[in-house]
């Protein structure tokens, strides 16, 4: 049979998790803290923005879907 241990600590009592820091809990650096970013919403003008260019892209489909196509005669 194999020793497994019950606790974490010599003296017998669990550890707790360290809980983040609430001011900084949805920050993340990267390389070395020159790239920053952070969980957040996405601004209204950037949903307009997919929107449009959704639209744009059906229209496209729709529009010029099929057809000759340039070097067919």
């Amino acid at each position: 049979m194999t020793n497994v241990p019950t606790s974490n600590d010599e003296n017998g009592k669990r550890k707790e998790p360290e809980l983040p820091d609430p001011a900084h809990h949805d920050l993340e650096e990267y390389s070395g803290g020159s790239i920053k970013a952070h969980h957040g919403t996405i601004p209204v003008w950037l949903l307009v923005v997919y929107f449009v260019l959704f639209a744009w892209a059906l229209y496209y489909a729709y529009r010029y879907w099929g057809g000759l196509g340039p070097g067919r005669v």
